[in-house]
């Protein structure tokens, strides 16, 4: 399984003080993505800059595509950008994946879209492996999940990766998601400002 998929079980699995963001969690998906393809050699970080490398299959289709994706021409894109266009709607894709590939049974998860039934992580290796990597406390999960609101338990040691690009990556995530959170936040004060408009006498 990759660390986009592990991230995916893991904000189904394990309770968070309130529901994960959809949004959110697409821009934690990308970077769990941009997080492999470094790890796979397939990119590289010049400063804030994706730099893509020689094209290598990863063996995941959704991975494959997230790499097919950057820009290849310098100065190349920043990470920032890169996460906002690549995970524009990537938490229903996700989704969609394990459901096809039999990784999700049930209804669909709360957070999910509308569409279809609500769906939960099935009991499959697949699910072990990532609870297995989110009891391990990983840095990488442990820092994407925390980004969108799901903590380890209390006490429990969050240590950022060893890897300076790693360390690049979580804190873009966790700076996307505070900004994707500003803009509803935004929003909601314009629109209850809009609605007292209309009720004033």
């Amino acid at each position: 399984m990759t660390t986009p998929r592990d991230l995916l079980i893991v904000s189904m699995d394990v309770p968070s003080e309130r529901p994960v963001e959809q949004g959110d969690l697409s821009l934690a998906l990308a970077g769990a993505e941009l997080a492999d393809l470094l790890a796979a050699g397939a990119a590289g970080l010049d400063g804030d800059r994706v730099v893509p490398l020689p094209r290598r299959d990863t063996g995941d289709r959704l991975l494959d595509q997230a790499a097919a994706s950057f820009d290849d021409r310098p100065p190349y894109e920043s990470v920032a950008d890169w996460l906002w266009r690549r995970g524009e709607g990537l938490a229903g894709a996700y989704i969609d994946a394990l459901d096809a590939e039999g990784q999700l049974t049930g209804r669909r998860h709360r957070w999910m879209p509308a569409r279809g039934d609500r769906k939960a992580p099935a009991d499959t290796p697949a699910r072990r492996a990532a609870a297995e990597r989110w009891s391990s406390h990983d840095p990488v999960i442990a820092g994407l999940a925390a980004a969108v609101g799901i903590e380890t338990e209390p006490g429990a040691p969050l240590t950022a990766p060893d890897d300076d690009a790693l360390v690049t990556v979580l804190a873009t995530v966790n700076d996307a998601v505070t900004e994707l959170e500003a803009v509803r936040q935004r929003r909601r004060i314009e629109s209850a400002a809009f609605d007292n408009i209309w009720r004033a006498p």
